[in-house]
């Protein structure tokens, strides 16, 4: 008796666990507020942000002028006021999340983040995430020391070439076209952040910076002077909103509240703020 009545136990147990698991005529899992769609594959709809009252934004908050801290601490930049205004739009609060650009793409796949809206460079990444439309011009260039001699690609043969880890100017040195003059570098050396590569620039530990021509212009701008930036480009990049792929709810959402912000002035004049208006392309 005890063995049939345990033989019955495992199966219902069995049962369970099968139905659990999604088996034959499971039903998709639910978003938090309750929505159809299933959040685990789409990322999170604009339902479950309206519900938590918040969009997590993923960004790196050393990047100036788009997202970085100021000298109180405080975060500031063009896409912290951008989005800012849009959260405002959609009634619910901006929420800032600083992350290790490295892994971006785990925060964002993990639900840690609700998309990546930081400078964050679409061109050659436009099949891993569901992109809102480009809203700003961008192109890598090289950033040295004025009295380095340093005035052209082939001046760079035999010199230490710095960039930020997982940024468009390594992936834009990492394609073939760039191979040669990638080779001819005595070393490119892969730093954290751009704060960190312009120190070991002042210092003559490196010799040149690959970077953003925005975030170049911000850096230059805002030091005592001493450098210039290569007549030459590296690449032409368009930064865009990344959501998880396949999330186009929560995207065309964002994107339709940036299209009414872009009609109505609101977005040429936090461009303006952040003197990016000749960079800027969403409304042109």
């Amino acid at each position: 008796m005890k063995k049939i009545f345990g033989l019955i136990l495992s199966a219902a147990v069995l049962g369970t666990v099968l139905t659990a698991c999604g088996g034959s005529g499971a039903s998709e899992p639910a978003s938090v507020s309750g929505s159809a769609v299933n959040s685990s594959v789409y990322g999170t709809t604009l339902a479950d942000i309206q519900a938590k009252g918040e969009l997590v934004i993923g960004l790196d908050d050393t990047f100036a002028p788009m997202g970085f801290r100021d000298e109180s601490g405080n975060l500031v930049g063009f896409d912290i006021d951008l989005a800012t205004a849009v959260c405002e739009e959609l009634g619910v609060k901006a929420t800032f999340q600083p992350i290790d650009w490295d892994a971006k793409e785990m925060e964002l796949s993990s639900g840690n983040i609700d998309c990546i809206w930081n400078g964050f460079t679409m061109n050659g990444r436009e099949d891993d995430y569901t992109w809102s439309e480009p809203y700003v011009d961008n192109s890598q260039v090289f950033v040295v020391k004025e009295d380095s001699g340093i005035a052209s690609f082939d001046d760079l043969a035999g010199k230490t070439v710095a960039v930020q880890t997982d940024s468009s100017a390594q992936a834009a040195l990492d394609e073939d076209e760039n191979a040669d003059l990638k080779n001819s570098f005595k070393e490119l050396l892969v730093v954290g952040d751009y704060n960190t590569a312009f120190m070991n620039l002042e210092a003559g530990a490196v010799d040149a910076i690959a970077m953003d021509i925005g975030v170049a212009n911000y850096q230059l701008e805002s030091r005592s002077g001493g450098f210039t930036i290569l007549d030459e480009p590296l690449a032409a990049e368009q930064y865009a909103i990344g959501f998880k792929k396949g999330n186009t709810e929560l995207r065309d959402k964002v994107q339709k509240t940036l299209d009414e912000m872009a009609a109505d002035g609101t977005f040429e004049k936090i461009a303006e703020k952040w003197d990016l208006q000749d960079s800027v392309t969403l409304g042109k």
